[in-house]
């Protein structure tokens, strides 16, 4: 019955092929084989280089943070994992294909192919962030086959976990704990408890990796296994709902509309939610208007959370060996991500400025009132941050707030900040209106132009729209930002000139960013993401 249904589902598909686009021709497949050997001949040398360029033992000091960091990526992908599914199938296949007698596990079995296809890849990048971390200093093939072998299996194991979980409640409790139990592993690394362990495992002798490769491997295959036969156990609805997000997504993706995506992450998640209703305070109409931000950041306090949990990020990073340019696009991308949670009411007035005009506010008012919770979270969040830096000594030298004062603060790299956090916690609060106005700029700006001209260039043509597109909003930050950015490069001695500067422009550019401002920002009237 298995095999009568498998061959069922081949000849459904090989029948809608030969309705569909031109089969593939002999040219055709000539062409894949050698873009596919032109990469490998560009890419090789490269990558030889990297990998002999890990061949030295790993520094004890930032092994913690990089296993941290490690850590923090594989839950991120079992978090994504859950989230867009991870099992799902092209419209028309959800559509018929799924509500036919046909056999489950046969129609979702170039899914689940595609799933470890992408599971695979993304334990290769894990196992060399794992060599790079612990480092090979002897036995440079079979250390690089082990970390490539742990990182796959543990993507594979994570990517099977959570299709176990998308069939089965129980399941799902089990991948829930593996990403919690890695969040924990993130932090008690990060403080340092692990390096006797750390260094013991980069220093393993090979009986000992091959067990524990050959452990990972087998627990990673029966996980597989399991995933594989509870393919036919996924609930219908399940598929559908899952099929019909990434439909919605790929649509976004292929139409170059990246802005549809936050309409529908926020659809998904506040879809078919009861809310209890509560009584607004009095307060002034612009105020007024910009209160159903702050309702909508109550409600989900988990996030709040979260983001308040990343500010150690940077300080992570530091930790791990990262440059003070890497710091400083951490501070300020991640105090603008922060700044754009809060921005939705902006992005709604601008994709409906006749319902905005219809509130009798002015939109300079409207758009004022908005920017204070973006402002404070912002500040807050890159308060935060920067203090986590200056404790652990990502900012060494800049401890001071007088000019010339540069015995005060920090001693060394690895030294406590003196005083209130070496004072860099100031750029926080003096960069906000600078970070509202770069997350309000881009919650207002217009869809993709794909009429704007293209780039031809030696490795192909650019689009410049998707450019201009994705710079709208982070150029104003960094421009408002700009005496931050430049005291997380440079780390001065004396911090009060880039305070003053900070604290100056960012007042100017929140102010000019209102002041220019109009209903529907830059859109077409009549058009939203």
């Amino acid at each position: 019955m298995s095999g009568s249904s498998g061959a069922g589902v081949r000849t459904v598909r090989a029948y809608l092929r030969s309705r569909g686009r031109t089969p593939a021709t002999v040219m055709d497949r000539y062409v894949a084989v050698f873009c596919l050997a032109m990469l490998i001949a560009v890419t090789g040398k490269p990558l030889s280089d990297v990998l002999a360029g890990l061949a030295v033992p790993g520094e004890p000091a930032r092994m913690g943070a990089g296993v941290a960091l490690l850590a923090l990526g594989l839950a991120g992908f079992l978090a994504a994992a859950r989230n867009a599914g991870p099992v799902l199938l092209p419209g028309a296949d959800a559509s018929w294909l799924l509500l036919s007698p046909l056999n489950r596990r046969h129609v979702l079995g170039r899914a689940a192919r595609l799933l470890l296809g992408v599971a695979v890849v993304a334990g290769v990048v894990l196992g060399v962030g794992l060599l790079a971390v612990l480092g090979a200093p002897d036995q440079l093939v079979w250390r690089v086959l082990g970390a490539l072998v742990v990182g796959v299996a543990a993507a594979v194991g994570g990517m099977a976990l959570a299709v176990l979980g998308q069939a089965s409640t129980s399941w799902k409790l089990w991948l829930t704990g593996a990403t919690a139990m890695l969040l924990v592993l993130a932090v008690v690394a990060v403080t340092g408890q692990l390096r006797t362990v750390l260094a013991i495992a980069a220093s393993a002798p090979l009986p000992a990796l091959t067990a524990a490769v050959s452990g990972a491997a087998v627990v990673s295959c029966l996980l597989v296994r399991q995933a594989w036969r509870s393919l036919e156990r996924i609930p219908t609805r399940t598929l559908v709902t899952s099929s019909t997000r990434a439909g919605h997504v790929a649509g976004a993706a292929m139409s170059l509309d990246p802005g549809a995506l936050t309409w529908i992450s926020e659809d998904n998640h506040w879809r078919a939610r009861k809310l209890a209703s509560r009584r607004w305070p009095p307060l002034p109409a612009p105020f007024a208007l910009a209160w159903q931000d702050w309702r909508r950041l109550a409600r989900r306090r988990g996030r709040l959370l979260g983001v308040t949990a990343t500010a150690a990020l940077p300080a992570v990073l530091a930790q791990a060996g990262g440059s003070p340019a890497a710091l400083g696009m951490a501070v300020l991308g991640g105090a603008l991500a922060v700044a754009s949670l809060s921005t939705s009411g902006a992005r709604r007035d601008a994709d409906n400025p006749a319902l905005a005009r219809l509130a009798g506010v002015s939109p300079r008012k409207a758009l004022a009132a908005r920017a204070v919770l973006p402002g404070l979270l912002a500040g807050a969040w890159t308060a935060l941050a920067l203090t986590g830096l200056a404790f652990g000594g990502g900012v060494a030298q800049g401890g001071t707030t007088a000019v010339g004062d540069a015995t005060a603060g920090l001693a060394d790299a690895g030294g406590v900040a003196g005083g209130l956090g070496g004072a860099w916690w100031l750029f926080g609060p003096l960069a906000a209106p600078a970070l509202a106005a770069g997350a309000l700029r881009m919650a207002r700006r217009a869809p993709v132009d794909h009429s704007m001209p293209i780039i031809d260039t030696p490795g192909g043509a650019i689009p410049t729209g998707p450019l201009f597109w994705a710079a709208t909003g982070p150029d104003l930050a960094l421009l408002g930002c700009l005496p931050t950015a430049v005291a997380l490069a440079s780390q001065p001695a004396a911090l009060a000139p880039f305070l003053v500067a900070q604290g100056v422009l960012s007042a100017v550019v929140l102010a000019g960013f209102v002041w220019r401002s109009r209903a529907g920002g830059g859109r077409v009237p009549g058009q939203a993401t």
